[in-house]
């Protein structure tokens, strides 16, 4: 079983913090519907690529389709994919379907398209619900249109919504924060993630900062933001499963819970990731490039790399901790080593300090520790022998 990736590169606005790869409108308003129909049809040619060298009725366990904003685009080409891949692959009626949309880019008309196709989880762009912090990550919304947004999607049906929602921007304070949280709640959305914002370079907001223009955050600030987040949401039914999301019960995400597991995946469009039986490959991350590889009759690949061993160890427990732990059994099966005894990694501190906790099945971060995962991690990593 498979998951698929579909990168939409379209977005009506660059933010400012943002290092996707996306193309705004305006570099392409001349020429919008050509460019759509000729990028739709080129990605539906890397499917088929891609699954002539697959077995025959592949099952696929969850599509998403991410950006960029693939909510600006006509439903009818994301049906046209949909349709495309059932001919490829083996596609049960009640498999998980995701689709990112931003507030101000999708009304209930279009949501009720979303679901006569078959999309059954919407996570919205919603990052903030105060407009001054609106208007400094650069959204093309305001509070009122992300309300507005929410109930469009209750109305339009779906159950299983998401939120995606950042914190530790410039001008954000625990006040504002909290206010976001409270708002999000009340409408009780199957999902939260919460993004702890990155100062990616080549980004204008890394420009900002840079030059001096605005002031980060510093790094016991976000720790402040990031456990008040994790107790906020856990005291409000909320689990969390991983550093930067929570969900209510039967609600964890399918797609990227199968990324957090060393799950197989395909990816496709412009600068996608694919991760098959242990190699992994990635996808150029220009569009016009992209197109003239695929117009040629090659796939538009930028490089890839068969994991070691060692990789996937490392792998293994990086993604493990950053979710829902390090399971005994499992890792045992994968790499045929016990992972406690064999690489006699020393935790008693760590778990007497309350950044880890373990039982006989698994190893897992505490809510405290998922505020240090990176550094715990590094520790855990550290400690591993080179050629076990």
């Amino acid at each position: 079983m498979i998951s698929i990736y579909l990168h939409i590169p379209f977005c009506l606005k660059k933010c400012i913090y943002c290092d996707f790869y996306s193309i705004p409108y305006q570099e392409y308003c001349d020429s919008w519907e050509h460019i759509n129909r000729k990028f739709f049809d080129l990605l539906n040619s890397e499917i088929t690529f891609a699954f002539r060298n697959l077995e025959n009725q592949t099952e696929v366990k969850t599509i998403y389709f991410g950006g960029g904003t693939p909510s600006i685009v006509d439903v009818s080409y994301l049906d046209e994919i949909l349709n495309h891949l059932s001919k490829k692959a083996y596609i049960k009626s009640n498999i998980e379907i995701t689709i990112e949309a931003n507030p101000g880019t999708i009304n209930k008309e279009k949501l009720l398209a979303y679901k006569s196709i078959g999309v059954n989880r919407i996570s919205l762009g919603i990052q903030s619900f105060e407009d001054e912090e609106l208007k400094f990550l650069g959204r093309i919304h305001n509070s009122s249109i992300a309300v507005k947004c929410i109930k469009d999607v209750y109305e339009a049906g779906f159950e299983n919504l998401n939120l995606d929602l950042i914190f530790a921007t410039p001008i954000q304070t625990v006040v504002t924060w909290e206010k976001t949280l409270r708002k999000a709640i009340e409408f009780q959305p199957a999902h939260i993630s919460c993004y702890n914002l990155t100062i990616e370079p080549n980004t204008p907001l890394h420009d900002m900062i840079r030059t001096g223009r605005i002031l980060p955050l510093n790094d016991d600030e976000q720790a402040k933001l990031y456990e008040f987040t994790i107790n906020f949401l856990t005291a409000s039914g909320y689990d969390q499963y991983e550093v930067s999301n929570f969900a209510r019960k039967n609600f964890k995400c399918i797609h990227n819970l199968n990324y957090w597991n060393h799950g197989n995946y395909l990816g496709f469009g412009p600068s996608s990731h694919s991760f098959m039986n242990n190699k992994r490959w990635w996808n150029i991350a220009n569009l016009h490039e992209y197109m003239v590889k695929l117009e040629s009759g090659k796939l538009p690949i930028a490089g890839e790399e068969i994991l070691t061993e060692e990789q996937l160890i490392e792998e293994a427990i990086f993604l493990g901790l950053r979710s829902e732990g390090i399971d005994f059994e499992k890792f045992k099966k994968s790499f045929k080593r016990d992972f406690l005894s064999d690489y006699n990694i020393s935790i008693e501190n760590l778990v007497n300090d309350g950044y880890l906790k373990i039982d006989a099945h698994r190893l897992c971060l505490t809510p405290k520790g998922y505020v240090f995962c990176d550094e715990i991690c590094g520790k855990l990593l550290s400690k591993m022998p080179k050629n076990p």
